[in-house]
């Protein structure tokens, strides 16, 4: 099941120019992933993929492990561990899988790997998540904010 985009997000945000544009689709209950070639002019190193983004593609797709549910769970992320494994090439085939971990109350934990054509782990990411408040969940016009499902 595909879930939805945004707008304006960097990492799937449908109208964002200097965007990923990923489309995230859930495979079981917190499990997601999304296949990504990324541009070359995200590159740190040469024919490498800088790794802020790397860490930005990782900690989307921890949040998106646990977002599944109806309505959506949003979540911040508290803390993002990664471990960079393997140089991740910039115009190569990737898929990215996200897993939801434990959940407490308003916390989760979740998991990110990102995976070449071979099924290598370069990089991976534990994340510690929290839930954004209510309060500001019910103040966003999730319409607004362009966020809904596209078809492919």
């Amino acid at each position: 099941m595909k879930q939805p985009n945004s707008n304006h997000c960097f990492v799937c945000g449908r109208n964002n120019p200097c965007g990923l544009h990923l489309k995230f689709y859930e495979t079981s209950p917190g499990e997601v992933f999304a296949d990504i070639v990324v541009p070359e002019h995200y590159q740190g190193y040469p024919g490498v993929v800088h790794g802020g983004v790397v860490a930005a593609i990782l900690d989307e797709v921890t949040g998106r492990a646990l977002m599944g549910e109806d309505p959506p769970r949003f979540m911040y992320t508290a803390k993002l561990v990664i471990r960079y494994r393997k140089n991740v090439p910039v115009g190569k085939s990737l898929r990215v899988i996200g897993y939801a971990g434990d959940r407490k109350d308003r916390m989760a934990t979740a998991t990110g790997k990102i995976f070449d054509p071979d099924g290598y782990v370069l990089a991976e990411a534990d994340a510690l998540l929290v839930n954004v408040p209510d309060s500001i969940v019910d103040q966003v016009n999730l319409e607004e904010l362009g966020w809904k499902v596209d078809l492919d």
